[in-house]
């Protein structure tokens, strides 16, 4: 496993710390390695959703009324 020496507030420091004092994490190393990996899954899911915007302005305007987006909408979801 790699290493990386950081520098932050003391702040920062004692709630990354107080996190672990509550048994939340084993370490303050186990705490921001936990914060990477969220931060790793939110920019993910932020690029699916900029695909799937993207992907609807390159369809175009749709002739469909918005009852009727609705409708196919919900039949693709099965509801």
């Amino acid at each position: 496993m790699a290493q990386m020496n950081i520098s932050i507030p003391d702040k920062l420091k004692n709630w990354a710390e107080a996190r672990v004092a509550e048994g939340r994490y084993s370490s303050t190393s186990d705490y921001v390695r936990d914060l990477v990996r969220r931060d790793q899954d939110a920019e993910e899911a932020r690029q699916r959703l900029q695909a799937a915007i993207d992907a609807g302005r390159a369809s175009g305007v749709s002739s469909l009324s918005l009852e009727q987006i609705i409708t196919e909408g919900r039949k693709r979801r099965g509801a």
